[in-house]
């Protein structure tokens, strides 16, 4: 089995750990927006520890849809190392849980330096990253995949980003974190409708399966659309200023994804140009969010 750069980024596929940087970057600059202050080994020992147990779900998805015999030759997508690259199914696992294992070293100082509660919140966060694809009910099998993936990366990562820099959680936190949850959520959203004959043939019951390639669509840009009207939201009536119009930067993507999913009958190969426009989404919002919440502590419009 060869080894190379192709080899390790389709096995770790970094380019989708926006769904792991994003959140931890938001809740960390909203912290500092708070309390005017950052520590910055803890940001970065939250950031390790978030990309980690990401990398470790995707590990584990990529192990059991192998195992599943979800994953073909002629599978499309990011990842299938094992039926495409001669990597073994052991090899995955066990980087899997080594990642894990780095996760918990990096947890156990967070929870040093905030609160131990934080131990049981973390254990229970990565115990959801492996029920996501492993054991008898993969959460990525059902409906509720979105709702699992955006919560847990997107508010429960930058609730835990602005606990462990305060010490104290707020109701504003988690209003904050609402669009990049959503966006996180259509990451998987975008991943399914790929792959939504295959997924059907194979006995999953995924939200886009329940909805059709016509309505997932419209789901699509109706959540998008939520997600701009959520900063206006927060602009009139969460006391922000206009600097969060930045995210706005991000509708062209947002609409090119949309437009690009829409025609019916495409392969997965053709829906692939789609898909990759709703992380890309998601890391325009999100940075611009974060650059946002930092002008508006210093400049006020």
């Amino acid at each position: 089995m060869k080894r190379d750069f192709d080899f390790w980024w389709r096995l770790v596929r970094p380019h989708t750990l926006t769904a792991s940087l994003v959140p931890v970057l938001v809740g960390s600059i909203w912290a500092f927006a708070c309390i005017g202050t950052l520590h910055v080994s803890l940001f970065a020992a939250m950031l390790v520890a978030s990309c980690a147990i990401q990398i470790a779900t995707n590990l584990f998805n990529e192990y059991y849809d192998y195992v599943r015999g979800l994953d073909t030759k002629d599978s499309v997508g990011i990842g299938g190392t094992i039926v495409h690259d001669g990597a073994s199914p052991q090899f995955v696992m066990g980087l899997a849980l080594g990642l894990y294992g780095l996760a918990g070293l990096l947890g156990i100082y967070i929870c040093a330096c905030s609160s131990w509660w934080l131990l049981l919140i973390g254990a229970f966060c990565m115990l959801i990253g492996y029920l996501y694809t492993g054991g008898p009910f993969p959460i990525s099998a059902s409906p509720f995949g979105e709702l699992f993936a955006g919560g847990f990366l997107g508010t429960g990562v930058i609730c835990i980003a602005f606990f462990i820099q305060t010490g104290y959680l707020t109701w504003h936190t988690v209003a904050i974190s609402i669009p990049v949850m959503v966006l996180i959520g259509l990451i998987l959203t975008g991943n399914n409708i790929r792959d939504r004959v295959g997924d059907a043939a194979n006995g999953r019951h995924t939200l886009v399966i329940l909805l059709g390639h016509k309505r997932s669509v419209q789901f699509l840009a109706v959540m998008f659309a939520f997600c701009y009207v959520w900063i206006v939201g927060l602009i009139l009536f969460g006391g922000h200023s206009i600097w969060l119009l930045a995210t706005f930067l991000s509708i062209p993507t947002a609409r090119k994804a949309v437009e690009k999913f829409r025609p019916e009958g495409q392969t997965p190969q053709q829906m692939m140009a789609a898909m990759v426009l709703i992380p890309k989404t998601n890391t325009q919002f999100g940075l611009a969010l974060a650059l946002g919440l930092l002008l508006e502590t210093f400049f006020t419009l």
